[in-house]
């Protein structure tokens, strides 16, 4: 009887979802579908435009601070490669200590500008974000839909909730 319950339950259990799974088809028929794509909405909105440029001079500064930076470190290195052969050692030695200085200095100047960048725009998307989800939410309860889905593989034309989703976030800005 002991070694037989285990599989009595594990056939029980088999049998209730296959079960489940006969009506599944049924309950989707039932059910009313939209799609999105999240990419678009970050790419194409009024919201996202504004945000980049926004962020565009925010920043501006800095990748010019950056990349004047690039080219100080791309003279000096050229520089001493052209005085290379007729520096005195203490010379050479003391150009290259600037070069490899000059060179910490712009990666860690290049990685700040990367990590702040990117920060600022993750904040920008969240945002944007947290407003097209309150208008998917709205539009979900007007329009009756059981489930929203986003990014999918692919997604029928006919479900596709994007470009609704792109003019109330465009109407709301």
């Amino acid at each position: 009887m002991l070694k037989t319950a285990p599989a009595t339950l594990t056939k029980y259990f088999a049998v209730l979802a296959l079960g489940l799974l006969s009506l599944a088809p049924a309950y989707a028929q039932s059910s009313k579908i939209a799609w999105l794509s999240s990419e678009r909405i970050y790419n194409e909105s009024k919201l996202a435009k504004a945000a980049g440029d926004k962020l565009a001079e925010e920043f501006s500064r800095r990748e010019k601070a950056v990349q004047d930076l690039a080219v100080r470190m791309k003279t000096v290195s050229e520089k001493l490669e052209k005085d290379n052969a007729t520096l005195a050692e203490a010379e050479r030695v003391k150009r290259q200590k600037e070069y490899f200085e000059l060179e910490k200095e712009f990666q860690r100047r290049q990685r700040e500008f990367r990590e702040d960048l990117n920060q600022r725009t993750n904040e920008e998307r969240a945002a944007i974000a947290e407003k097209a989800t309150r208008i998917i939410k709205q539009l979900a309860l007007t329009e009756g839909f059981d489930i929203v889905l986003q990014d999918a593989v692919w997604a029928s034309p006919r479900i596709d909730i994007t470009d609704k989703v792109l003019a109330a976030l465009d109407k709301d800005k």
